[in-house]
């Protein structure tokens, strides 16, 4: 069943439809049986790495001997995102099952589900279910908890997640979750397992039906779906979920409706961590091979679609003054050389850059990952040098002179969705946000 056709009321509702009977089964099994079964379907990570899922879970399980976790990244914060938003607000059950199911399998005692504190709907229906499902967490001797974060990018970073679960800032570091997890120190490591919302939506099927049935769909390296969302310049924005494989163009041009009539694709930003699309490569499969191939990335599944009537100057800008504004500035080489990317970028969209500007862009973009602890550089590095170099001939086209394309743009940093239309509310309030993560008056 796809993952987003089910929409319980309630828990009763979730049982009345087949609901935890994936966790009786794995309850019935052992937990070396259930991380068997999710490796056999080769699950691999929706919220941007593509790990392999079954891996993840065993290496939780037999590294370290402290206490474990399991942790359920619900932080959602790429532009053009909102799938695992839709999800909990959909089926908050289904996923609270997985993180069960995967708590229970890594030998983990308790388990948390970390949003963002603006997530105030998808909050509302985590907590309820939560409360709904005491006597199942009893079943499966896991402690289920919601942890709310502020509104920054990096809480979706797991590192940040487990700080913010610990009451402090939400500032990465270098050691991972497996090594390193919740409340662990120098003398108790405390091994975490953390996936994303989508990820665990999907294990509740594959034990019940088992790792082969997730296998029949999708592509051989990229088994199942994938929850896509797409926004920007076309005639329908919206989620759609489709096997692994399809070609982008089906997402584009089918579901999403293409470009307003009278306007042609320009380009397409797979997130603000992955290089730019172009139209030559709308038949590249979506899958995370096929993607990377074409030398890009999947990551969370999120498009952003731009016309001919964007300026890819402005888009840059937006990317890099968002990559800024979020870094932590634990690492001088991400902050400062974001942020002078972005000033350099708001030169030239002024008008008031010279020939000078560009290669100095250029080279902050190669050198920010210096020291990194995150991927967060890793982002900007990637989508500028793209854009860059790409697209070329524009920037050099906006040196000395305003843009020729007037249209304002915003970043796609969406709020919510009106399924009817649809159509995506964009936070416009985003652009007050400051680099000290402060937000100016006006």
């Amino acid at each position: 069943m796809p993952l987003l056709d089910l929409a319980p009321a309630t828990l009763d509702d979730y049982i009345a439809a087949g609901g935890l009977a994936a966790l009786e089964k794995a309850l019935a099994s052992s937990p070396d049986d259930v991380i068997a079964e999710i490796t056999k379907s080769g699950l691999r990570g929706r919220g941007g790495g593509g790990f392999p899922t079954g891996e993840k879970w065993r290496t939780v399980r037999t590294t370290g001997s402290g206490t474990r976790y399991a942790v359920c990244n619900a932080a959602e914060g790429e532009p053009a995102t909102y799938k695992d938003r839709l999800l909990l607000l959909r089926n908050p059950y289904q996923v609270l099952e997985g993180l069960v199911i995967g708590a229970w399998a890594v030998g983990a005692k308790a388990a948390v589900i970390g949003l963002k504190e603006t997530f105030v709907d998808e909050a509302a229906r985590v907590g309820g279910a939560i409360e709904e499902m005491q006597e199942v967490q009893g079943l499966a001797g896991v402690s289920l908890e919601m942890a709310l974060g502020p509104d920054h990018y990096l809480l979706g970073e797991e590192t940040g997640l487990l700080e913010v679960i610990e009451n402090r800032p939400p500032l990465p570091h270098v050691a991972r979750p497996f090594m390193l997890g919740l409340f662990g120190n120098a003398s108790e490591e405390n091994p975490t397992l953390v996936n994303n919302v989508e990820t665990l939506a999907n294990v509740p099927p594959i034990v019940a039906n088992g790792g082969e049935w997730f296998r029949s769909t999708g592509s051989d390296t990229s088994p199942g779906t994938m929850l896509l969302t797409i926004c920007g310049d076309v005639r329908r924005e919206g989620v759609f979920e489709l096997p692994m494989g399809t070609p982008l163009r089906h997402l584009v041009e089918e579901l999403a409706g293409g470009t307003e009539d009278g306007r042609t694709l320009k380009a397409i930003v797979p997130g603000a961590s992955n290089t730019v699309i172009l139209p030559e490569q709308l038949d590249t499969p979506l899958d995370f091979d096929s993607m990377k191939a074409a030398g890009t990335g999947l990551g969370s599944g999120g498009f952003a679609v731009f016309d001919d009537s964007a300026c890819i100057v402005k888009v840059a800008r937006l990317y890099s003054r968002f990559l800024w504004v979020e870094s932590c500035g634990q690492c001088p080489p991400c902050k400062f050389g974001c942020g002078e990317v972005t000033s350099h970028l708001e030169r030239v969209e002024a008008g008031v850059a010279d020939r000078g500007d560009l290669p100095i862009m250029m080279a902050r973009a190669q050198t920010v990952t210096d020291g990194q602890k995150c991927a967060l550089p890793t982002g900007e590095s990637l989508l500028m040098q793209s854009l860059l170099q790409t697209f070329g001939q524009e920037f050099a086209d906006h040196l000395g002179r305003t843009c020729p394309l007037p249209r304002e743009l915003v970043l796609p940093k969406i709020v919510s969705f009106d399924e009817g239309a649809g159509r995506f509310t964009y936070d416009d309030r985003y652009r007050l946000k400051q680099p000290d993560w402060t937000y100016a008056e006006s």
